[in-house]
């Protein structure tokens, strides 16, 4: 765990005070799971569920926040079991989907969901048309229901197949009133005014929250990290945390603590949940 400021430091010992009032929201890929070839082989960290059940004692609640399909993230993530264990804890595990468009919680064990946006089959329609003009026509698509993702990953060169695509699909996009959320080598195409900001608001209003951690890794974390930034403007105790990789360094300058990945995210968890226990021993 490395602070990137006095700041930081300071704005850990506050949240550790609050944890009882905190809610800890976490990304999926690159902060819960590895970032693999296959999206659809990034499972959770096996020492996750245990770190999450143990912190759930401390704060008030957990909120995992994906650009994943809800169903997809709770296979994935085997969340059904972990929010088992932490509804055993008496406390609460969330899951919001697709940026906030997909909601879930281990009390309501229903996806809620809305249609697939307007314009959205006509920009799919259209989509192989603007990868052979980006030379990326053998991109990845992964067909998300409410959104589609375009994997650069594993193209001979991931980033370069990356940077001509993305003007081209933000043309696109635009023409039918759809957002782009550009990640990791992945360009997510959805529907517009639904976001992670959105979601963390969401959490505070719902909950009543006293102090807000987020743990991200990429540009779809952003409006996270400016939502929390607003928090910690009316006073409330907060942490942003970025799981760092060479991939993706955006969201390093915007953090209070800097860690390694999925395994950098867990050991701070646990170091939170210790010193909060510690404090009310």
């Amino acid at each position: 765990m490395e602070f990137t400021s006095i700041g930081g430091e300071q704005r850990y010992a506050a949240l550790v005070r609050a944890a009882p009032t905190c809610v800890v929201g976490l990304d999926f890929d690159g902060t819960l799971s590895p970032i693999v070839d296959d999206p659809a082989a990034a499972y959770i960290h096996p020492e996750a569920r245990d770190v999450l059940v143990d912190l759930a004692t401390q704060v008030l609640a957990i909120a995992v926040v994906t650009g994943r399909p809800a169903r997809q993230a709770l296979a994935l993530g085997g969340l059904e079991e972990v929010g088992n264990a932490i509804g055993d804890a008496g406390k609460e595990l969330y899951l919001f989907g697709q940026y906030g468009n997909e909601r879930w919680s281990s009390t309501n064990r229903r996806v809620i969901s809305p249609r697939p946006p307007h314009g959205l089959a006509t920009f799919l329609r259209e989509l192989p048309r603007t990868l052979r003009a980006a030379d990326a026509g053998d991109a990845h698509l992964e067909d998300k229901g409410l959104a589609v993702a375009i994997h650069t990953r594993r193209l001979p060169d991931p980033q370069a197949a990356f940077e001509r695509l993305l003007p081209l699909v933000r043309d696109e996009a635009r023409r039918h009133e759809l957002t782009v959320e550009p990640g990791r080598n992945v360009i997510e195409i959805r529907s517009a005014g639904m976001h992670k900001g959105v979601v963390v608001d969401t959490l505070v209003s719902e909950l009543d929250a006293g102090a807000f951690l987020f743990a991200g890794d990429d540009l779809g974390d952003v409006e996270a990290f400016e939502a929390v930034d607003k928090l910690r403007d009316g006073g409330m105790p907060t942490l942003l945390v970025c799981a760092a990789s060479h991939e993706e360094s955006t969201l390093e300058a915007r953090a209070d603590v800097v860690v390694k990945g999925p395994e950098g995210v867990l050991d701070l968890l646990r170091q939170l949940t210790a010193d909060a226990r510690e404090l009310r021993a």
